[in-house]
């Protein structure tokens, strides 16, 4: 896999754009350029041992002086948003990996955007990317109230393609307004809660959809069985018990290996298949990806067969 960029980056600006959600621009202390990215990026924000967590990347794809993030905070979440929101001030300083890209914005001459909550950050640079290609698009956009809707006033600019629906104003989002009929050369672009994306999962035609979620999909598995994992760069093989990850399996032999979320979510895991059929449990990859069999993540993904190959 192509080794990630890593550095220690400044704050330079917090701003609050809703209730709870705080925007962060980070800047390399030194002014060095930073790593381009495009839009429904992401990276990983090291907080300190044990709390990594991922943020889209909200931004302009062409400034290559700053990075912006935005944070929700949970105050029932793990810790990582209340950390951002009560340690990160202005010119403090975080170590930050990436970026990476698991939802990306594909060429298309329609675009349906659905966004619900802080789901709207990686939809952000989406919009402009989509306005800039000439291509025809709206966004639905909602949240529990107006006030806690991130970048609406970015979002003015745009006029009657957006429409913002905060709940207690006008209910559950129509999403058959904006899927009903949609047909070959659109693209859906969905990220927020797992509701939400799994709503407009029953209402879109498979192949146009994408998704990006901040929860694992709950999937039935059936029963585990062990099977073995061979490590291609060195040619040791391990035993992947069934009530064991293959990441814990091969952290536990020693081996480093880039993980976080543990759930699937983030990608972070990612590693490439040599050899085996994969058991996909992830909510990343697309079918496509998952069909092609070339990645899987090990953080939750299994063996089909009796042993894999994997490069590490």
């Amino acid at each position: 896999m192509t080794e990630l960029y890593e550095a220690e980056l400044i704050v330079q600006q917090r701003e609050f754009t809703a209730d709870g959600v705080l925007a962060l621009t980070l800047r390399h202390p030194l002014g060095e350029e930073l790593p381009g990215w495009e839009p429904g990026a992401h990276v990983d924000v090291v907080l300190g041992p044990e709390l990594e967590r991922q943020y889209s990347l909200c931004g302009d794809p062409a400034d290559r002086q700053a990075w912006r993030i935005a944070v929700l905070r949970e105050p029932d979440g793990r810790g990582g948003s209340s950390y951002v929101h009560e340690k990160l001030d202005h010119g403090y300083t975080v170590r930050v990996r990436g970026p990476r890209n698991h939802f990306a914005l594909a060429p298309a001459p329609r675009y349906r955007f659905v966004a619900g909550g802080i789901g709207i950050t990686p939809i952000l640079p989406m919009l402009a990317a989509a306005e800039a290609a000439g291509a025809e698009w709206t966004l639905l956009y909602g949240g529990r109230t107006r006030n806690s809707m991130a970048f609406t006033e970015e979002l003015g600019r745009y006029g009657d393609r957006v429409t913002i629906a905060p709940q207690d104003e006008s209910g559950l989002l129509d999403l058959d307004s904006v899927l009903t009929g949609v047909r070959e050369g659109t693209l859906v672009y969905c990220c927020g809660p797992g509701a939400l994306l799994d709503a407009v999962e029953e209402r879109c035609p498979t192949g146009l959809l994408r998704v990006e979620r901040f929860q694992p999909k709950v999937q039935d598995t059936g029963a585990d069985r062990e099977f073995e994992v061979e490590l291609a760069r060195t040619g040791r093989t391990l035993t992947v018990p069934a009530d064991v990850s293959v990441l814990d399996t091969v952290r536990a032999a020693g081996v480093e290996v880039l993980f976080s979320c543990t759930e699937g979510t983030c990608g972070t895991c990612e590693t490439e298949i040599v050899e085996g059929t994969p058991d996909h449990r992830d909510s990343v990859l697309t079918e496509e990806e998952r069909a092609a069999g070339e990645t899987m993540l090990i953080c939750v993904s299994r063996c089909r067969g009796k042993r894999l190959v994997l490069d590490l």
